[in-house]
Parts: C-alpha cells; sequence; structure tokens
C-alpha cells in the first residue's frame, strides 16, 4: 500500500490546515521543514536556545514551508531558584556534587569543551522563560505548545497573538488546569514517552484525558512509533499522535553517529526514567550516564535549575567529543521501532502504511463478528 493514497484525516487536521494527523516535535529546523512538507505538524523545541537563535529557526523553516502551519514547544517549569547567572547558580552547587562530576570527567578522560553550550552559558529562569517566549509571540509561528507547566498568562498571551495553544499534560489535573487557562488543544503524553513525562502509561492516560476535555481536541503521546498505535488513538477519540523519538535516527536530524548506533539498536526496556537530565524526571537511552548516576556512589541529582548548571561542562564536552561512555539522549519506548536511519519520509510512509493496515484490519475483524 502506497501512503500517498491514504487518507487519513480527523477534524483537528482540517482545522489546522494539515494532510495527516502526525504531530513532531524535534529540536531541528531541518526535521521541522520535513515534517511539514510531508503533511503532518511540526513543533520546534527551543527551549533549549535563546531568544536570537529562537527567531533565526522560526524564519527558516517559514522560508522553506511558505504558509503551511507549524508549531513551536516552550517549557515553563517550577524552579528551585531564581538566579538569572550560570555563576551564581553554581556557587550554590554542593562541593560533593561537583566532586562527582569531577570524577566522571577524570574516569571517561573526557577534554574540555571549546565550544559554547546553552548549558554551560545559560541558566533556567523566569527571565529567560520571558524573553524566549517574546521570541515566539513575536514570530508567524501558527502554534505555541506549552510542557512542563502551563501558566494562565502565557496562554492569554498567546491567544491574544491569534496563535493557537496547545498544552502537553501528563495527568487529569493537569487537563483541568489547562482547560481552566482556555488551551485549544490538549497532549496527553504518558509515562512511555521520552524527555519529560509523569507516571501514567499512555494508554491509560489517553483515554481518562479525552474524558476530562470537554470536546477539546485531544492527541495522542508517549511510545508511540507503529501505525497500530495510530489506529488505537484514533479508536480511543485521539485526533492526532504526536511523535518525538520518530524522527532522532532520520537523515535529516544529523545526530552523532555513536548516538544513532545507540538507538537503532535499543529496546524500549533500554530507557530509563532520571533526574540526572534535568533534575525533573526525564526519559533517556540508558548509558555509562545513567549507570554512574544510579550507582551508590552518586548523589541525588539537584532539582532544576542546578543540576544542569552542575553537569553543562560535562554534557557539552562528551556532546562536543562523542565520548560514547557518557553519551545520552533523551527517548521514549517507542525507540524499539526505529532501528535503521531513514528520511522523515520514509517514518511518515511507514507510520501512514501501518495505520492503514490496522484500520482495515479492525474493520475485517469488526465485520466478521
Amino acid at each position: 500500500m502506497n501512503s500517498s493514497t491514504c487518507s487519513l484525516t480527523t477534524p483537528l487536521c482540517t482545522q489546522l490546515g494539515i494532510r495527516h494527523p502526525i504531530f513532531g516535535f524535534s529540536h531541528s529546523v531541518d526535521v521541522s521543514i520535513a515534517i511539514t512538507r510531508a503533511g503532518g505538524f511540526a513543533v520546534l523545541g527551543v527551549a533549549r536556545d535563546d531568544p536570537e537563535h529562537i527567531a533565526r529557526s522560526i524564519r527558516q523553516i517559514r522560508l522553506a514551508v511558505g504558509d503551511r502551519p507549524f508549531g513551536v514547544d516552550l517549557m515553563f517549569p517550577r524552579l528551585a531558584g531564581d538566579e538569572t547567572d550560570v555563576e551564581q547558580v553554581r556557587k550554590k552547587i554542593p562541593a560533593e556534587h561537583q566532586a562527582f562530576v569531577d570524577h566522571l570527567t577524570q574516569k571517561y578522560k573526557v577534554p574540555p569543551a571549546t565550544k559554547p553550550h546553552f548549558f554551560t552559558e545559560t541558566v533556567r529562569s523566569e527571565a529567560l522563560f520571558s524573553a524566549q517566549l517574546s521570541a515566539v509571540l513575536e514570530s508567524d509561528a501558527n502554534l505555541v505548545a506549552a510542557a512542563v507547566g502551563v501558566p494562565a498568562e502565557v496562554i492569554e498571551q498567546v491567544k491574544r497573538r491569534d496563535k493557537v495553544a496547545l498544552a502537553l499534560v501528563g495527568a487529569v489535573k493537569h487537563a483541568k488546569a489547562a482547560i481552566d487557562a482556555d488551551v485549544d488543544i490538549l497532549v496527553a503524553q504518558g509515562y512511555d514517552a521520552g524527555g519529560h513525562t509523569g507516571p501514567v502509561g499512555t494508554f491509560t492516560l489517553v483515554p481518562q484525558i479525552i474524558e476530562a476535555a470537554n470536546g477539546l481536541p485531544v492527541i495522542a503521546a508517549g511510545g508511540v512509533g507503529h501505525g497500530r498505535q495510530i489506529a488505537a488513538s484514533l479508536a480511543m477519540g485521539a485526533q492526532g499522535v504526536w511523535l518525538g523519538t520518530a524522527w532522532l535516527t532520520t537523515h535529516e536530524l544529523h545526530l552523532q553517529d555513536a548516538l544513532v548506533d545507540s538507538l537503532i539498536t535499543a529496546r524500549s526496556e533500554d530507557t530509563v526514567l532520571t533526574r540526572s537530565h534535568s533534575g525533573k524526571s526525564c526519559r533517556i537511552l540508558k548509558s555509562g550516564w545513567t549507570e554512574e548516576w544510579s550507582s551508590l556512589e552518586a548523589p541525588e541529582p539537584l532539582p532544576m535549575p542546578y543540576q544542569q548548571a552542575l553537569t553543562g561542562p560535562l554534557v557539552a564536552a562528551v556532546e562536543e567529543h562523542g565520548v560514547k561512555g557518557l553519551l545520552y539522549t533523551p527517548a521514549g519506548q517507542s525507540v524499539a521501532w526505529f532501528n535503521q536511519r531513514e528520511s522523515v519520509d520514509d517514518v511518515f510512509n511507514r507510520l501512514l502504511d501501518e495505520t492503514q493496515m490496522a484500520l482495515n484490519c479492525m474493520r475485517r475483524n469488526l465485520g466478521a463478528s
């Protein structure tokens, strides 16, 4: 079956002006462009970017996709401190935590980073979040996704700019708060997801969020990597699916070979929830990094923003020099389905074909009864 002949459209697709109910989250401009051109809805993650970088990335996407819609994803987490300067934050890092990071640097023979990195130069703060939001609001991105926190005042500003407001939620109470804030779309993100995620599994969470949504469109997220799951999501009443891990092994992402190799061979159980990434619970690929931080010698990870201020110089060096023992990336349990390098188009074609086959199978099974 050729996906180009498949008709897979939901009311949300019609509302947003897209062909397929596949929402693709990525930190990559190139991936976002490819998702948009493939008929999906791209959401560019910019929580790790400064305002100038955000504005530049959005302009690049708009230039490449014309008037086709796309969105931007921002984080609004609660922070343990209100410092705005990296050096101020580092003064509060306990000596035992710094000693442990120094130990890892020496154990894995990690040379110093020579290039700028977000977490060596920037600290997550309310001032940063406000500046990031302003850059997005002043752009012509069509949608703003609020992840890890849904402040009502942010949603109000988004809607005042005639942009679609979307919220990622991991529990019914979060969905209710987002609805009270007047969001337009909910993403029900389950435990299976990569990145910052909650304790409830996707296919337990999604129907609960749909029931609480009061008719708002709901998108299913977390561990989705096969068309059978897309069909199941649609059967539950979701109007689309949200994928992030799907794009990690695509050519457009240009991820390091060592990381791609790890992702290609990974199974669902090769991901783990840890606070060692950011200070908040986050699902990442197992590696020497996760083993070290779960060892008896490791201190408890610090809360956000202190954990990334602590580990930022080491992470920057590991990524720059490709230190295999410590390389890691956020990834969801859907990693099991992405076991080869391929293009974004290849991923779309497979998912759409699988979804159509699953829907056809469901119709046959129901008809046989």
